[in-house]
């Protein structure tokens, strides 16, 4: 099963020395070496901002092309707008690239790999599966 990796993922592997991440960064590398990594624009595109070293983004965009973006169709617009709206009926607030990729995700049937809590929160509310399967 393929796993959609978000954001604060690819920030832990990329940037962090932290030992506290080190767990997160296994199980991506783990992930990567079985080729189970799915990755949408907006989260490439949030990966690259971080890199104003032009030398670093080449590279690093240069190693992400690796990764295919996983498409994202019409209809995951429509359901992003509606897990949106469910969120913040039940008082939780969620940003739109997030609920746009617990959309993609539902789509797929693909867990979502992140250590943002807020997808804990949106667990709660909208059908989307978080991967706990750490290493």
């Amino acid at each position: 099963m393929k796993v959609l990796v978000d954001t604060c993922i690819w920030s832990h592997a990329l940037r962090s020395k932290k030992p506290e991440f080190e767990v997160l960064v296994k199980s991506l590398e783990t992930l990567l070496a079985n080729q189970r990594v799915l990755i949408i624009g907006a989260i490439r595109q949030e990966v690259l901002s971080g890199y104003s070293d032009l030398n670093k983004f080449e590279t690093l965009k240069t190693k992400l092309n690796y990764f295919e973006n996983t498409p994202i169709l019409d209809e995951d617009y429509i359901t992003a707008a509606r897990f949106y709206n469910e969120c913040r009926q039940n008082g939780v607030q969620g940003s739109h690239i997030d609920l746009l990729i617990c959309a993609v995700a539902v789509r797929l049937n693909a867990p979502i790999f992140t250590s943002d809590k807020d997808f804990g929160f949106y667990e709660q509310h909208i059908p989307i599966k978080l991967y706990s399967n750490l290493t």
